[in-house]
């Protein structure tokens, strides 16, 4: 039944990436990957809270198949390191270094930014 709910649930965080993603170029442009930066943030944020909220000092107690589900299959399909690292080096690549640099600190320090609000929210 995991395997199951972790393939639905990618399935869903990939769709929601990709709506996202295209809903944030088109308001803020191609020149900077906001949509990337904000979809890293918000399963950053998803993952810590409902880590904490579920995990065993959490304060709801879920099957573990819907652990894997939200943790594993939503946020595994929404997020997208691997996009961050590509759009990073094309960055790079076409000489952008400071926005290169600035991609790397935005997502690494608000993502980690984002899962410790998420796990204090689980904790509050």
């Amino acid at each position: 039944m995991i395997p199951l709910a972790v393939m639905v649930g990618g399935a869903m965080g990939s769709l929601a990436r990709y709506a996202l993603a295209m809903a944030v170029g088109r308001a803020l442009g191609q020149g900077f990957p906001w949509g990337t930066v904000l979809i890293n943030i918000i399963g950053s944020f998803v993952i810590g809270w409902f880590g904490g909220l579920t995990g065993p000092a959490g304060r709801m107690a879920v099957p573990e198949v819907a652990r894997a589900f939200v943790m594993v299959g939503i946020c595994g399909g929404f997020t997208t390191f691997s996009s961050f690292s590509l759009q990073t080096m094309e960055l790079l690549r076409a000489g952008y270094a400071g926005r290169a640099i600035a991609n790397v600190v935005a997502s690494v320090a608000l993502c980690l930014l984002a899962t410790l609000l998420g796990l204090r929210l689980a904790q509050a």
